[in-house]
């Protein structure tokens, strides 16, 4: 099964951004030059197979969309600008500024251990919660294993047989921490990387311990009401994506081949605060754009934020506190996340000072880098 499929993809995608990096060097478009580049590599991944895509950008010349493909097969409807869609580990962004909002309001440390706020919960099978840090959970080095690669798992929740006998199950962080629980981990906390789901559940589980509010809740009230996100929303467990929307596709298996399910409705509790969240293009670049600007974090946290460590085998992407550095080809570094979940692949990046963002979505996770797109919207 592609991590890419099961449920975020961060990882996937990191290593085709440099596969994909490389191929767009020849051929990159150049800055000022308007978004011709950009709109060729969209409907280049509609022309290799996705369905449907959709992106927006804003730069000093202002904000523009374009859309390639149909939002559902059945109707032939065709994507719009402002479809929302599930945006998967871009998730993990949100969630890391709420922690470090709080860690600037002195309620929490990024040194703290999982323990201390939540005495017993990562144990088990060489897991220690007392030796991870906050830190440690948002920038993958604590070694937890990502519940999303259990086997079990994976035939449950991304395979054919498995989504649809329990594609409207509800599942609880324990739920989902336990799984991980059974693993060894990764490694020992501090002394590697690895991506992993299950840190971010239990940093949406940290954030509710720390104010008496659902993950949910602080990101509703602390984001999404001060930015006027009004296309974005954490859905918990509800299993439609609001209007205007298309629909979201998948194999629901582990090639590329075969028929293609419609996967839109399903119960995102699986994601948890690792990805279940809905969003549009024009939400995730004005999110970014506030988050590198400066709008929602001290400048201490910011910088924290931004401090990254490398990922062994990709070269031009670090990643820093749910925030990733990549090194275009051109050498213009944009920061963001990608995410991916049942039948969406999306990435959202802007570059440093947050005056130029690109955010897109393909309706597919079986088909489809977001990485040629980036490389022509930003060299």
């Amino acid at each position: 099964m592609r991590v890419r499929t099961a449920l975020v993809g961060s990882t996937a995608l990191l290593v085709t951004a440099v596969l994909a990096g490389q191929a767009a060097a020849a051929t990159a478009g150049h800055p000022g030059g308007g978004h011709s580049g950009t709109r060729e590599a969209i409907r280049a991944a509609v022309e290799a197979g996705v369905p449907g895509a959709t992106a927006t950008a804003r730069d000093s010349h202002g904000t523009w969309s374009t859309t390639a493909g149909v939002g559902d097969l059945r109707t032939g409807e065709p994507r719009s600008a402002a479809d929302r869609y599930r945006v998967g580990s871009i998730t993990k962004t949100f969630v890391a500024t709420v922690l470090l909002q709080l860690e600037a309001e002195g309620r929490l440390s990024l040194d703290d251990t999982v323990d201390r706020w939540l005495p017993g919960v990562v144990s088990g099978h060489g897991h220690d919660g007392r030796r991870i840090t906050v830190r440690r959970l948002l920038n993958h080095t604590s070694g937890i294993y990502d519940y999303t690669s259990d086997d079990d798992f994976g035939r449950t929740h991304f395979l054919k047989d498995g989504f649809f006998r329990h594609r409207y199950d509800t599942l609880a962080p324990d739920d989902l921490v336990a799984i991980a629980m059974r693993h060894a981990p990764e490694f020992a906390p501090g002394t590697s990387w690895s991506y992993s789901n299950t840190n971010y559940v239990v940093a949406g589980m940290l954030i509710e311990k720390v104010t008496g509010h659902s993950y949910a809740t602080e990101i509703e009230r602390r984001v999404l009401g001060p930015l006027h996100l009004t296309a974005t929303s954490v859905p918990g467990t509800r299993v439609t994506v609001p209007r205007p929307s298309g629909r979201a596709y998948s194999k629901l298996a582990e090639t590329t081949t075969g028929p293609t399910y419609d996967v839109t409705a399903l119960n995102p509790s699986m994601a948890s605060s690792a990805g279940e969240m809905i969003s549009n293009s024009a939400d995730l670049g004005r999110f970014y754009s506030a988050l590198m600007g400066g709008k929602l974090l001290p400048p201490r946290q910011l910088k924290e934020m931004r401090t990254t460590v490398k990922i062994d085998g990709v070269p031009n992407v670090r990643y820093g506190l749910g925030l990733m550095d990549t090194k275009l080809t051109c050498g213009v570094h944009v920061w963001g996340h990608d995410g991916g979940i049942h039948g969406s692949t999306s990435s959202a990046v802007t570059t440093a000072d947050g005056r130029h963002f690109l955010a897109l979505n393909f309706n597919a996770d079986w088909t489809g880098e977001p990485a040629p797109v980036i490389e022509k919207e930003f060299c």
